[in-house]
């Protein structure tokens, strides 16, 4: 099948699927991945996302080979598309905040999911990904609709989960902040296990991850007006403003 166009020229649509194999790429670089698992997806419009085709080798891998799929489940191009597109048709569609999804089967954070396991507030860098946890969604068969199902439940005002004896989703408003969710979650995942393994971890309470969330709301932003360090702003004690 051809590609719809939709208004967008094919210049951008080349530069969208090198975006996606380069992130793909960046996975393997990143150790979050190993041979063809996990995928990469992002969306081209309201309508329509690209995601990394099925079983393919992400070093083989070519813009070209990026299929295109609509959220009615057609797809379009010379490859079939990830056997997850589901839940990535799934995000889409319930989350106008989310432009791109990343999966793996991270090591440490796939260790946890396999236990069952979610992250919990062991660390206050557990609110990167949007609340006081991280969540583990029920185990369901790859590429099922009860899957994805079970993933919205546990993505539910969050940016990332855990998958049960499967990976990780982390989702963002572009493919870097995805896949730095990605990579953060693994850090935090392989954190978690070394605590778990010297005995009992100490996790924060519900107050203290509602402050961390509230901080979080300016975290990293450079388009802060107020200059007041010492009420959120970013003025030094009598710097008279400079």
């Amino acid at each position: 099948m051809s590609m719809a166009t939709s208004g967008i020229n094919a210049a951008d649509d080349a530069a969208m699927c090198a975006a996606v194999v380069d992130a793909c790429r960046e996975l393997t670089r990143r150790g979050l991945t190993h041979g063809s698992s996990g995928n990469i997806s992002l969306r081209r419009s309201r309508q329509q996302f690209f995601v990394s085709p099925t079983g393919m080798a992400y070093d083989a891998m070519k813009p070209e080979d990026i299929p295109l799929v609509d959220l009615g489940g057609r797809w379009f191009g010379r490859c079939r598309p990830s056997s997850e597109w589901r839940f990535h048709r799934d995000i889409f569609k319930s989350r106008d905040d989310v432009v791109a999804i990343v999966h793996t089967h991270s090591a440490k954070a796939t260790a946890l999911a396999c236990t069952g396991r979610g992250i919990p507030a062991f660390h206050y860098m557990v609110a990167v990904a949007g609340g006081p946890d991280i969540r583990c969604a029920s185990y369901h068969t790859f590429g099922t609709q009860e899957l994805s199902d079970a993933a919205l439940a546990a993505l539910e005002d969050r940016r990332a989960c855990l998958l049960s004896n499967h990976g990780v989703i982390a989702c963002g408003g572009d493919l870097p902040a995805a896949l730095a969710l990605a990579t953060e979650v693994e850090n935090l995942a392989a954190q978690y296990c070394s605590a778990l393994a010297l005995g009992d971890v100490r996790i924060l309470d519900g107050d203290e991850m509602r402050r961390v969330l509230d901080k979080f709301r300016t975290y990293g932003r450079q388009d802060a007006v107020d200059r007041d360090l010492e009420h959120g702003g970013d003025r030094l004690p009598g710097s008279g403003g400079l």
